[in-house]
Formats: structure tokens, sequence, C-alpha cells
């Protein structure tokens, strides 16, 4: 799970139109309660909902909770085969200068001769991915916030706990590799970028998934598909800007994404096939919260001082915008995928909101691309301005 670079101007320009909310979601405002400590409660049981931030903690009901028990099976046949065995995995190391071998320092001197003409915005592009990779706690600490799949003992041999354990180590192999490749190519200014990972994992994240494994993992099918995307274009442009090795490096990251994101949509792909009412209707409530960033409270403890109060993760979002790593466009083409993926237009017999949802899910797509359309073009006709960012050393780009 790495950096979900949507443009935030577009997402906060379209918003208004897309934030609907079911009855039931206003009533959740308007019933709010004190927040109380909460273990996972038992569906069938529990009182008056707790309601944090809008939204309500252990939402799934009873039905989705047996549905997500008797799949048990299904995840141990389906979803974690889709992980590599250890001895078949590429490590960090094999792209990287041997520091063992007597030419290591003439690999790390060919390596900066490649990264020297690589432009300052992919960097803070790059910067941002690997910090947001190497916030690996929180992600794990997300999954386990799930009823009925979290690892309960922290060593649990369920299908669901070493599934989260087993993508965990998968991922951190991601953070490991970019983080010793920026900082070999001396590019990045690494005390900088690692009070922003500390920051990040210190502040933790928020993805509105309300403990409910249906909502959670709807979110991880978005997030690692877009993740793959844009891996999958600063691997192209490194190729484009001469270092061919850096290809190769987010290359691989991003094909460990695709694995993923195929693991996650099998999971809800059985959620459609057992209960196609609750997961139609979880699919329309993450797409009217929208996927939230992942590293949208990233903070370098600077970047607001250098630059009039800025957002750092908005303005990181608008470079890798700019220049064509993730951008609104990706945002709905994900939308449109996981669309035809559940094939949320065929589906018939589905009760009165399940349909109601059906019906928002649909026309979703077309309506975001018509907003951000919009509001990109109030943004072109904004003159553009010169940020700093810390991490390539308070350097300028464009945004």
């Amino acid at each position: 799970m790495a950096a979900l670079t949507a443009s935030s101007q577009h997402i906060a320009a379209a918003r208004p139109l897309l934030q609907q909310r079911r009855p039931a979601q206003a009533a959740r405002r308007a019933g709010a309660v004190p927040v109380r400590a909460v273990a996972a409660p038992d569906a069938a049981t529990r009182a008056s909902p707790v309601i944090v931030n809008g939204q309500i903690l252990h939402s799934a009901t009873q039905e989705q909770l047996d549905v997500v028990k008797g799949m048990d099976k299904y995840a141990e046949e389906q979803v974690l085969p889709i992980l590599k065995p250890v001895d078949k995995c590429w490590q960090p190391q094999d792209f990287l200068p041997d520091p063992e071998s007597p030419e290591f320092l003439d690999a790390v001197h060919e390596l900066r001769q490649r990264t020297k003409d690589v432009p300052d915005e992919y960097f803070v592009c790059l910067v941002g991915d690997m910090i947001t990779e190497e916030a690996l706690p929180t992600y794990m600490a997300m999954l386990n916030t799930l009823d009925g799949v979290r690892d309960e003992t922290g060593a649990a041999t369920t299908p669901w706990g070493r599934w989260t354990r087993q993508w965990v180590a998968e991922e951190n192999r991601h953070g490991d590799l970019m983080n010793k490749y920026c900082w070999l190519s001396g590019r990045v200014d690494l005390r900088q970028v690692e009070v922003t990972i500390q920051n990040l994992i210190g502040s933790g994240m928020d993805p509105k998934t309300e403990n409910n494994p249906y909502l959670g993992f709807i979110y991880t099918s978005f997030q690692e598909r877009a993740t793959k995307v844009s891996h999958g274009n600063t691997a192209r442009m490194a190729v484009e800007y001469g270092d061919d090795i850096l290809g190769k490096v987010c290359g691989a990251i991003a094909s460990d994404e695709s694995r993923h994101e195929i693991a996650y949509t099998r999971i809800v792909d059985e959620f459609f096939r057992q209960d196609p009412n609750n997961a139609m209707l979880s699919f329309a409530d993450m797409m009217r919260k929208q996927i939230v960033m992942p590293a949208h409270l990233m903070d370098d403890g600077k970047h607001g001082t250098m630059n009039n109060g800025r957002n750092l993760f908005a303005d990181f979002s608008d470079v890798a915008e700019r220049i064509g790593v993730y951008n609104a466009a990706d945002y709905c083409d994900i939308m449109e995928h996981l669309i035809q993926r559940w094939d949320i237009e065929h589906r018939e017999g589905l009760r009165g909101d399940a349909a109601e949802a059906q019906e928002y899910l649909m026309a979703l797509p077309s309506r975001f691309r018509k907003l951000s359309e919009r509001a990109s073009a109030r943004k072109a006709k904004v003159k553009p301005v010169r940020v700093q960012f810390s991490w390539i050393f308070n350097r300028e780009v464009t945004i």
C-alpha cells in the first residue's frame, strides 16, 4: 500500500456532490453519543452505536460477520496462495550495490550518475511514495481493527492472521528498497524524510472503514490498484530519465502491488457472491466517503513554515498530478475498473437500498469525471507557484 496521490484539489471540488449519504448515514450524525472504549462487540447484542468522527465503530452486521467467519477455507485456497514463498521473492539488496564488493564505491558512483539528471519533481513523488510505504505499522494496525479477520494474538494461525502478517512482510521490502536507493543517490535529505516517516506513523490514518471487513477490503482493493498505477508510472518515467535500474525497482514494487490487488478483490468477489446486498451498500458507502489517502497526515515539521502555511501532502499530490504519476483521471479509472470487476451493472434481485446503491455506483464515474474536469479547468487558470520541499534540500518545484 503506497501513496494514493489523487489530486486533493480534484477530490475536494467533487466532494459536495459526491458525498450524498443514505438516511441511515445521516442518522449517525444526529444520534451521536459520547465516545467510550469499545471492544469488538457481538453485532446481535450491542446497544446504541458508538459514533466517532461521523462513522460508526464496529458497523458490520451479524449477517456480514457470519459471511466472513465462513470464509476461512476460501481465504486459505484463494487468497493466501497469491503470496510468494520468501525464497521466491526479490529482496532489496538484489537491486543495490554490494557493500562487500571491491567495486562498491564505483557502483555507488554509477548509481549517482544515473540519477543526476532525474528531475527534482520526480524525486518528490518517489520520496512521497517511499514515505507512505514506510508507514507499514499503520496499515497493519488498520487491518487488525477489522472485525472477524483481525489477528487476535499477534501470531494467530488463522488464514486472516497469516495473510495480514505475510502481506506486511512482502510490503516491507518496498520501503526498504526505495529508502536505500534514495540514500545512495545523494539527491534526498534523508533526515527530513526520516522525520516525515516518524510523524506519519505517529499520526496514523482514518480510512473510514468502521472496523467493518466489507469496507476494509473494498478500501484495500482500491488502494492496491492505485499503488500499482503510481509505481508503474514512476517506473516508466525513471527509464525515460535514463535510470533503468530505478525503473526496475519501481516496476518490481508495482508487480507486488498487482498481486496484492488480486487478493483483496478476490475477497470482495466472495462478499458479492454470498451477500450482494451488503456488499453493494458497502461499496457505495466507501465511494461516497471517497478513498482517504494513506499518507494524508504526513508532516515534515517544516513545509508549512517554509511555504506560508501550505500543506505538505496537498503539495506532494499536486506534483504527482502535474508530472503524471497519479491524478483524478486515474481515480476515476479505478472506480470504473472495480465496478466492472464486481459486475455492478448486471446484479439483479437486490433489495431497495442496495438497488439504489447500484444506481449511484453506475453513475458515479461519469459524474466524477465531469466534476474533476471542471476543477482542472479552474486550476489551469491559477498561476503556478514555486514550493520548497525539505525532502530535496529545500529546493523548489513548480505546482
